[in-house]
C-alpha cells in the first residue's frame, strides 16, 4: 500500500489520521495533538482542510479554533530573507537545491 501523506511538514499519513479517529480523536484539536499535523513549518496551511474533511467524513467535528503552534526556534526575518541568497549561491555553484 502506498504511503499517502496528508501533512508533508510532519510526515503524517492518511493511515495515521484514520487510526487516530478510530481511537476516539473526534475533534480537530485532539486529532492535531495526537498526530502532530499542522505543527510544522506551514502551520497547517497545507493540511488542515484535508484533515478537517476526513474528520467530518468519519463522523467527527472540525470546530474552530484550531490552535497553531509557532516554530520551536523562532527565526528572525533577516535569516529567512537570507535564504534567497543561499539559493542563488547554490545555483551559481551548480549544487542541487536544499
Amino acid at each position: 500500500m502506498a504511503k499517502v501523506l496528508v501533512c508533508r511538514c510532519e510526515d503524517v499519513t492518511l493511515h495515521e489520521l484514520e487510526d487516530a479517529v478510530s481511537r476516539g480523536h473526534d475533534d480537530i484539536e485532539s486529532l492535531k495533538r495526537y498526530t502532530g499535523f499542522g505543527t510544522g513549518w506551514c502551520q497547517g496551511k497545507g493540511c488542515v482542510a484535508l484533515c478537517a474533511r476526513l474528520l467530518v467524513e468519519r463522523g467527527g467535528h472540525a470546530n474552530v479554533p484550531f490552535t497553531p503552534r509557532p516554530p520551536f526556534h523562532p527565526l528572525r526575518l533577516a535569516d529567512l530573507a537570507g535564504l534567497a541568497d543561499v539559493a542563488k549561491g547554490d545555483e551559481k555553484s551548480g549544487k542541487p537545491p536544499h
